[in-house]
């Protein structure tokens, strides 16, 4: 600013004043200027000086506070994490607060597969791949001209140093420069490269030299570059011939691999259109073939159960098998919820002295006459499950404790997933396997129960499955946690989860105990129940009531519970070993058992709750047993198996799947109020002082 410019501002104001002392004289003396030039409308508004206006709502701050410093510190401690937090411990059975927070904030996470050259994953990779080995090359820095040779202008120290660096990068032969791998390792005292000593090449003179070269200066005759052209030409001869060679044989390559797929895709093409023309053919004429059948399904309804007094009949459908899986039993039996047509069997065996082979089958009600899918498996299969919302998927637990999960969309009869010794497979005969809901990051998940005492999580990691122990099985009723307790592990047989709480789960031992269990607490039992004598084959919850569960045992009892009482509600003898039961779909008091002297049994409790309403034999031969059972989830068809690899279709008589009547003057009630009704009788019969016993 000039030193006739002086400025004031008044503290605690942003209005500032501009004044020129010398103001009147400077325009009296240029008033004539100002009168010859016109300066403008905007002249008198800037004489007058700018004013900055002050918001209204602007801090006063005194002089002490604006020359104070304020200082803020900043630290890698999370803001938003807990200080409070509380765990339980199991060890002292009270909640314990935790003094170590984790302050870390995980904002972004990319999982790679990106793997180093040179390890051991990377080579079977390339070897799997069918992709050559790569060379490491090694980088020098020095990028050498192939025109012209390199010769030195400037002396050094030392002269025969250099040439003998000279004679090391002329290309002398062929294999000097092809077969080297790894750069001659130097003089670290008195060395200089070549690329140091001279600026630019030497004039290629073949004319006598007047003049002697300088001391210590490399020169090159006639005789030698000739040599060298030769060298270089032959050089870019046998490389040119190379590339050829290479391009020839790559052409050829290309050429017959284009044919391969052009074959194998012509072939596909042809095999695929007229499989699924042949599919469709197939299952007209087998509808056309068993018409009677379809007929029977659709429309049949049997009017002797008005006559009955409330007793119904089984009438036989389909009747379902594979020539390759005569000599194996049915262990496994699952319904596809998105296509109600679609099932799933496994076949093995229950006669452990004569293991081996398996066999995952798919039949449809369209077709009895062939599966849809099938995979053979190298251990016989004794448990699956099908997912709900992804239904071709499905996972099956084997007699050699692995488990796997099958794709039906992939091609080939191999799992896309399946444990190993390395990723934690059980070590005994797997007996369940359920699907479970997806975790946090969106991951598939299923459980499994096994001879061993393990209930796993099993998670769907890319290519891989995590496993997760839940609970180790005991027969003291507190878990092993050492390899000095393993004699008193107990063997599970059969679980279920629970429908509403996610949890919960029951687990069926060898010894005939049932335990229930959660997934938060895996040091101990929250309940234990003395159900049968012999092994738990099956154990379920109802679909409707969230307190009330089923089991059944080979020693010839069912048994219903309510799993807040640890003593059974119903007891039920059937005079034989009981093989599977299930639970209806359709009703809260319907259920129905199989038993290894060929006869199917259905309960309805709302109708008679001592004696089953339907005893029906299936099987025409006497030594066949019946090993699972599985009602449809919407059409009124049971599916038994048997120990012969025949699996039997049945159709449900009116008696077997009624509902409950409407008063008159009421509304008619929708199903799910209908199955409330149905579930307050359950209730009613459950909370009955006398226990009933058939």
């Amino acid at each position: 600013m000039p030193n006739n410019v002086a400025a004031s501002m008044r503290k605690g104001s942003t209005v500032q004043k501009v004044v020129v002392p010398g103001a009147k004289s400077t325009k009296a003396a240029s008033k004539k200027k100002d009168e010859d030039e016109d300066p403008g409308e905007g002249w008198d508004e800037w004489a007058q000086g700018k004013a900055l206006i002050k918001p209204p709502d602007q801090l006063e701050l005194s002089e002490a506070e604006l020359k104070e410093e304020i200082t803020r510190i900043l630290t890698a401690n999370n803001p938003h994490a807990p200080q409070n937090i509380v765990r339980y411990s199991f060890k002292e059975r009270s909640y314990k607060p935790t003094s170590a927070v984790d302050q870390m904030a995980v904002h972004f996470v990319l999982e790679g597969s990106l793997l180093h050259e040179d390890s051991d994953e990377a080579r079977r990779l390339r070897a799997k791949e069918g992709l050559p080995e790569e060379t490491a090359t090694v980088d020098t820095g020095v990028e050498p001209d192939e025109d012209e040779p390199e010769t030195s202008d400037t002396p050094v120290e030392d002269g025969g140093e250099v040439e003998e660096a000279g004679e090391e990068d002329r290309p002398d032969s062929v294999a000097s420069k092809t077969d080297r791998k790894e750069p001659k390792v130097t003089n670290q005292f008195n060395f200089s490269e070549r690329a140091s000593q001279t600026l630019n090449n030497p004039l290629r003179e073949r004319s006598c030299q007047t003049e002697p070269p300088p001391r210590g200066t490399f020169t090159a005759t006639a005789t030698q570059w000739d040599i060298y052209d030769a060298y270089v030409e032959e050089l870019q001869k046998q490389e040119t011939n190379k590339e050829k060679q290479k391009a020839v044989a790559s052409k050829k390559d290309n050429e017959k691999g284009k044919k391969k797929t052009l074959l194998m895709e012509t072939q596909t093409d042809d095999i695929t259109k007229v499989g699924k023309a042949s599919k469709i053919f197939e299952r007209m004429v087998n509808q056309n073939s068993f018409d009677d059948i379809a007929q029977d399904f659709k429309y049949f309804e049997d009017a002797s159960d008005e006559f009955r007094d409330q007793e119904g009949t089984l009438l036989p459908l389909w009747k379902f098998q594979y020539d390759k899986a005569k000599r194996l039993s049915v262990t496994a039996l699952c319904w596809n919820k998105k296509y109600q047509d679609l099932f799933a069997v496994g076949m093995g065996s229950y006669d452990f002295s004569k293991q081996g082979r398996g066999m995952l089958v798919y039949y449809s009600l369209k077709n009895s006459a062939y599966p849809e899918f099938i995979y053979p498996t190298p251990s016989g299969v004794l448990c699956l499950d099908i997912h709900e919302q992804h239904s071709y998927l499905v996972v099956v637990g084997f007699y050699d404790g692995c488990v796997a999960v099958y794709n039906n969309k992939e091609d080939g009869s191999e799992p896309m997933y399946k444990s190993t010794a390395k990723t934690g497979k059980h070590t005994d005969p797997v007996w369940q396997v359920r699907w479970q809901s997806d975790d946090m990051d969106n991951n598939h998940n299923f459980c499994s129960v096994s001879s061993d005492g393990r209930v796993v999580s099993w998670t769907l990691v890319k290519n891989e499955l995590v496993f997760t122990d839940i609970i180790r099985l005991s027969l003291n009723g507190a878990v092993s946690e050492g390899p000095e307790q393993q004699p008193g592990i107990a063997c599970g047989t059969s679980f279920d989860f629970h429908k509403q709480i996610d949890y919960l789960f029951l687990v069926g031992t060898e010894e005939g105990k049932i335990h229930k269990c959660s997934k938060t607490y895996s040091s101990q039992f929250l309940e234990t129940y003395n159900a049968h004598s012999m092994a738990v084959d099956a154990v379920k919850w109802n679909h409707f009531h969230p307190k009330v569960f089923i089991s059944c045992s080979s020693d010839w009892t069912v048994k219903i519970w309510e799993h807040t009482i640890n003593t059974p509600m119903f007891t039920f003898d059937l005079n034989a070993a009981v093989g599977d039961v299930a639970w209806s779909p359709y009703s809260s008091t319907v259920f129905a058992a199989v038993t290894t002297d060929a006869t199917v049994h259905i309960f309805d409790l709302s109708i008679n709750k001592y004696e089953a309403i339907c005893q029906q034999p299936v099987v025409a031969k006497k030594k066949t047993k019946l090993t699972h059972i599985e009602f449809n989830p919407i059409y009124p068809i049971i599916i038994v198996g048997d120990d012969r690899g025949y699996v039997s279709s049945l159709k449900l008589s009116p008696n077997l799947r009624k509902k409950p009547k409407v008063k008159k003057g009421q509304d008619q009630p929708k199903d799910s109020e209908m199955e409330e009704a149905k579930m307050e009788k359950l209730l009613s019969l459950l909370r009955e002082p006398e226990q009933s016993t058939v």
